[in-house]
């Protein structure tokens, strides 16, 4: 089987790196079409053997992008489409279906209860992702509650297929020896607490919450960001105006030192953390948390459906917080107080293991190309 992947941009999130790890599992051909900005993850995924195609789109409205992806798809003979993220998802369906490609399968991502993408999930936006997705074969929500939004939007169940996002829990346990190098390494003071948080400087990760919270904690506790975004300027202005500038360290999305050298990657940042807080109010699935459990972190999180989709216990290190930053302050302190356990994977780390993942996906790929007749794999599911 060949599979073509088209995805909107290649720069560092969630989907896009999620994407990279599922090629490394997946046992078909594949190939990869950014339509914008190649970005690291391009990088990456060129290291890694895959072919990697930049449409080179303009904006959203740039339709002189429809026939090139249109030459593209059948160019390649490839027997299947997979799309992710919203605009690619619009374009890669619409091209598969003008290029003779019927099995085309979308995965969603990033549906919010409010927004998508940072889009407003508006009227015009509905309709608009409504009428794409008819286009397709299979629409594959990432947890149950991204599952549960589709069929509220009007996406027949019969064309869902729930199969979660996966982690590589080789990659993130823990190591000691790599949590003190990676502390020296980043010039953390020796007994600092370090609060860590994953994941786009964006508005609506609410980041700027978690540097409230800790300039109202003591001041041998340090912010540690992973991540870049629109919004790191606006959360060093905050940190600074709290008076904790110093004690909030940013890593940018390619995380490197002081003398110019690589950085630490994300399991060895995650190795220097005390906790994993995570803020942000409206997730698809909360992939830095799952990363972080894997990693036998405390988490402490606004909004996971990976962890609220599984059974009370699966996480039992993980507590949801709902407020802002006092709220947040005071769960930290009171992570802080407990005395700390090994730092092993829990069972809701375990549960999403890459290759479960991928062993799921390919079931929705075979009844993807098998005759229109056959239904979507409603069974596929992460519970």
């Amino acid at each position: 089987m060949r599979v073509l992947h088209v995805i909107t941009g290649l720069n560092v999130g969630g989907a896009e790196l999620q994407l990279r790890l599922l090629l490394r599992h997946l046992p078909v051909a594949c190939d990869v079409v950014t339509l914008t900005d190649p970005g690291p993850v391009a990088d990456g995924l060129a290291a890694d053997g895959v072919r990697v195609v930049h449409l080179g789109m303009a904006g959203n409205r740039d339709l002189t992008a429809l026939p090139r992806l249109v030459r593209v798809v059948r160019a390649g003979g490839y027997d299947l489409v997979h799309t992710h993220l919203y605009r690619a998802c619009l374009y890669g369906r619409l091209a598969a279906r003008l290029a003779g490609v019927r099995a085309v399968v979308a995965t969603e991502h990033s549906l919010g209860a409010s927004q998508t993408e940072g889009r407003p999930l508006g009227p015009g936006v509905r309709a608009l992702y409504l009428a794409g997705e008819r286009l397709g074969r299979t629409t594959v929500a990432v947890s149950p509650t991204v599952a549960g939004r589709l069929r509220r939007w009007g996406v027949p169940e019969s064309r869902i297929a729930v199969v979660p996002n996966g982690i590589d829990l080789a990659r993130f346990r823990f190591d000691p020896a790599r949590r003190q190098e990676t502390r020296r390494r980043l010039g953390l003071p020796d007994g600092a607490y370090v609060v860590g948080g994953v994941g786009r400087l964006t508005a609506g990760k609410r980041f700027g919450d978690l540097v409230r919270a800790v300039a109202l904690l003591p001041g041998d506790v340090r912010l540690l960001l992973v991540g870049g975004g629109p919004e790191e300027a606006a959360l060093r202005r905050t940190a600074r105006e709290a008076g904790i500038a110093g004690r909030v360290l940013f890593t940018g999305e390619r995380p490197g030192l002081p003398d110019g050298s690589p950085g630490p990657d994300l399991p060895s940042l995650t190795a220097a953390m005390d906790v994993l807080a995570s803020p942000s109010p409206e997730e698809a699935f909360g992939l830095a948390v799952v990363e972080a459990l894997a990693a036998g972190l405390p988490v402490l999180y606004a909004s996971c459906p990976a962890l609220e989709d599984l059974p009370a216990g699966a996480a039992p290190a993980a507590r949801r917080v709902t407020g802002g930053p006092e709220e947040f302050a005071r769960a930290l302190a009171g992570v802080r107080r407990r005395v700390p356990g090994p730092r092993t994977a829990p069972d809701a780390a375990r549960h999403y293991c890459i290759t479960r993942s991928a062993a799921q996906l390919m079931d929705v790929y075979a009844a993807a190309v098998a005759p229109s007749s056959s239904p979507s794999p409603q069974g596929v599911s992460s519970a």
